[in-house]
C-alpha cells in the first residue's frame, strides 16, 4: 500500500470526518477556517490512489509552540501507520520551522490516540476537568530539538 502525504485543503478534512464514526460532532468547515485565521498552520492528508484516507491538523499558538489540533483516519485504513507518518511529517516540519514544543489533547475515548502519543514520546502535561472522565482532556506534550 503506497501513502502519499501532501498539503491538503478543509474540503479533504470534512471529507475524512464524514468517515469517523467517533467524531459524533463535526467541526464545520467555516469553524475550521475561524480557528485557524491569521496563524500560521499545517494541514496533512494521507491519500491513497488519490482518495484522502487521513488527516493531520495544527496550527502556532506562538513562535515556540505548535499545537496538533485534529486528526483522523478512515476505519478501514487503520493500524496501516497512516498517523503515525502523518504524526512524524508534522514533527519535522514544526522542527523545519523553528517550534521547540508540539502540543496535543486527547480524551481517554480515543485510547488508540492516546497509545499513539505516549509510544511516541509525548508526555502527559495537564488534564482539563470537563465534569467526567469520559468528557475531560488530556493535554500532551512533545518537546523537539530545535533545528
Amino acid at each position: 500500500m503506497s501513502i502519499e502525504i501532501s498539503i491538503g485543503t478543509i474540503e479533504d478534512v470534512v471529507l475524512i470526518d464524514a468517515q469517523i464514526p467517533e467524531f459524533t460532532t463535526k467541526t464545520t468547515a467555516e469553524a475550521m477556517r475561524q480557528r485557524l485565521d491569521g496563524k500560521p498552520h499545517l494541514l496533512l492528508i494521507a491519500k491513497q490512489n488519490g482518495m484522502p484516507v487521513g488527516y493531520k491538523l495544527g496550527y502556532a499558538l506562538s513562535d515556540s509552540e505548535f499545537y496538533s489540533w485534529h486528526g483522523a483516519v478512515v476505519p478501514d485504513f487503520r493500524k496501516m501507520g497512516i498517523a503515525t507518518q502523518l504524526r512524524e511529517y508534522q514533527e519535522r516540519w514544526a522542527q523545519q520551522q523553528g517550534y521547540g514544543r508540539i502540543t496535543v489533547r486527547s480524551m481517554n475515548k480515543f485510547p488508540g490516540m492516546l497509545q499513539l502519543l505516549i509510544s511516541s514520546g509525548y508526555q502527559i502535561a495537564g488534564y482539563i476537568d470537563e465534569g467526567s472522565p469520559s468528557k475531560s482532556k488530556i493535554l500532551f506534550a512533545k518537546e523537539l530539538t530545535r533545528a
